[in-house]
């Protein structure tokens, strides 16, 4: 019943954060120079072609007429037609986010494997030669540009060794999951650099922390103290980092799925900025406000599960 309550009480609050966002969405969107029904005819385009299509985007009357239809729109679902597309924008939402959340699971697994156990074992071994190796790497990784991992990646095991796919995804479940492999571990690399040396850390602190020694000298097991005080403590913190990490993979997407040619949300942003298609920009940005507040929602929850003293309230 907490929780539910808990959930009820976020999603309350949520409702005037997400009101100021669309507002924020509305203004910087209209902001963008250039004329919207120019970018997308040309400048070719007759003045009557240009007025017909300024009437079908709305662009002719007031903002404050545009902002109310917008409003109308987020309620009832209808975010518009995309006229680069020439389709609804939930529809072609639909039709490319599946892409970028897949990467995004698949970017988090990468992330939990490389980063929890390594971090694990450099701050138990703090100092000693794992610790300095593992701490070599991660800097490495936090140092060098996830475009360039991604490059290499593509050179060694799609080019020359030709495991995966040089780009796209394919079309069979099968084909999906070997063409995000490479995508997901370029991702994982560089959030994995800091979630290493933020779980060292952690557990080093811990490790030396009173209520181990306290555990230790009540003759508990080594294996119960590291998996119920030192990692379930360490964790907290990390937990919160990577959840912010998750959002910023979620949403900063864009250039791994350019890199590796994905018709995922962050590519069909690009182009939709570039073709000043504003309700798909409007559209995608709404999105990745939603999920943010969910991911921030959820972490809160796992936050109460790993420490017992944190209350929903």
């Amino acid at each position: 019943m907490d929780v539910l309550n808990y959930i009820l009480k976020r999603v309350l609050q949520m409702i005037p954060v997400f009101i100021i966002v669309t507002i924020l969405i509305f203004i910087l969107i209209r902001a963008i120079p250039g004329d919207p029904a120019m970018v997308m005819l040309g400048e070719r385009a007759t003045p009557e072609s240009l007025a017909a299509l300024r009437e079908k985007l709305g662009l002719n009357e007031s903002y404050i007429t545009q902002f109310l239809l917008y409003l109308k729109g987020i309620v009832t679902l209808d975010l518009g037609d995309s006229i680069k597309f020439n389709m609804p924008v939930v529809d072609l939402i639909f039709s490319r986010v599946g892409t970028t959340i897949w990467l995004t699971i698949m970017s988090t697994f990468f992330t939990v494997i490389f980063s929890f156990i390594p971090g694990y074992i450099a701050g138990i071994k703090k100092d000693k030669i794992p610790d300095q190796i593992i701490r070599l790497i991660a800097l490495i990784g936090l140092s060098v540009p996830s475009f360039w991992i991604g490059l290499v990646l593509l050179t060694l095991f799609a080019v020359q060794i030709k495991i995966f796919p040089v780009s796209g995804w394919g079309d069979t479940f099968i084909e999906h999951f070997v063409g995000l492999i490479l995508p997901s571990i370029t991702q994982a690399i560089g959030v994995s650099a800091i979630l290493i040396r933020n779980l060292r850390n952690n557990v080093v602190d811990i490790k030396n922390s009173d209520y181990v020694d306290f555990a230790k000298s009540k003759g508990i097991s080594q294996f119960r103290i590291s998996a119920f005080h030192i990692v379930r403590n360490a964790l907290i913190p990390t937990t919160t980092l990577l959840s912010l990490k998750i959002i910023a993979m979620f949403g900063g997407s864009i250039v791994i799925e350019n890199v590796f040619t994905l018709p995922g949300i962050g590519a069909l942003l690009v182009n939709s900025i570039y073709a000043r298609d504003y309700a798909v920009v409007q559209g995608i940005i709404i999105m990745f406000v939603i999920v943010v507040m969910v991911i921030n929602l959820l972490t809160d929850i796992i936050y109460s599960i790993l420490d017992p003293r944190v209350k929903l309230s």
